[in-house]
């Protein structure tokens, strides 16, 4: 078991990517209509869950949520696609950007809806803090995501 905690070879943004779709149903929404916020943080919380544990190849869970941005209501029937990614990979965390677009069936508009940075910690067998493998960021926007990972980081000490 000792070869689990030894930091794993680095992996790219893209081997963990988590693409989720739901459809918004009357159960998920508000009396006028619209998506609960609620449920589409879980929502987010599922597939950035998926993500970090794809990424880390053992349990990861919820350490915190950072900066939740509602960008426009959702409504009931549209389609809603969830893309987490993981930005940077610290000892035994990872930060993971998603976000949150919406669909119109009959339309095909797509407009944003929300965005959120979650933080994950991957577990041993024992359900203690393990060390995850490191991201080697490939694109532009993934080098951004990376330098500003730890930005966001620094700023909450």
């Amino acid at each position: 078991m000792e070869k689990l905690n030894k930091k794993r070879k680095d992996k790219t943004p893209a081997m963990s990517e988590t693409i989720m779709t739901e459809v918004v149903y009357p159960n998920d929404a508000n009396p006028m209509g619209m998506l609960q916020g609620g449920r589409l943080v879980q929502w987010m919380d599922t597939a950035s869950a998926i993500c970090a544990q794809t990424h880390a190849g053992r349990i990861a869970v919820t350490a915190s949520i950072n900066k939740v941005e509602f960008k426009s209501p959702a409504k009931v029937g549209d389609i809603i696609s969830i893309n987490a990614k993981v930005t940077r990979a610290f000892d035994r965390s990872m930060e993971i950007y998603v976000h949150a677009s919406s669909r119109k069936v009959i339309s095909g508009e797509i407009y944003p809806v929300c965005e959120a940075y979650f933080v994950f910690v991957a577990l041993d067998d024992n359900a203690n803090p393990t060390t995850v493998p490191g991201i080697k960021p490939e694109t532009a926007t993934e080098k951004t995501f990376y330098k500003n990972a730890l930005v966001r980081r620094k700023g909450k000490d």
